[in-house]
């Protein structure tokens, strides 16, 4: 039995696209995460939300994007594969998505990574409400 906090049910991860979630890393710097989809155990894989190539988020609230198992960076088309982050096209050809260990259990996806500590689902900015005034003092 694997010890870890759940993160999301494993039905509410989309059959294309992305669940954003934010972890703490060991310096208790947020950092965001996505849950995806992938065809080897245990069915989800977990990585950190950005492209290792330059930063940008990959997904920006409303899912990644993903066509044939791999995940497409919005800025240059790179795509990664689900399940090993890997990249062999585009401007990150070479380079892998940082990982987050995760596991499921009973249908629940739970963090198995040491490295990080689970905050919130949603990304780092999705904690709390924000001011939507447009008056400025």
């Amino acid at each position: 039995m694997t010890t870890g906090t759940t993160i999301a049910s494993l039905a509410d991860v989309p059959e294309s696209g992305s669940l954003l979630f934010t972890v703490a890393d060991g310096h208790a710097e947020d950092r965001e995460a996505i849950l995806v989809r992938c065809d080897e155990e245990p069915g989800v894989r977990a990585w950190i939300n950005t492209c290792p190539h330059e930063y940008q988020r990959l997904d920006r609230g409303r899912g990644a994007a993903m066509r044939d198992g791999e995940i497409i960076c919005p800025k240059h088309g790179s795509m990664f594969d689900a399940c090993s982050g890997e990249c062999d096209n585009g401007e990150a050809a070479g380079t892998t998505l940082p990982s987050v260990s995760v596991a499921v259990e009973d249908g629940e996806v739970l963090l198995a990574d040491d490295d990080y500590t689970f905050r919130h689902e949603g990304g780092i900015d999705d904690d709390g409400p924000s001011s939507t005034s447009h008056i400025g003092f």
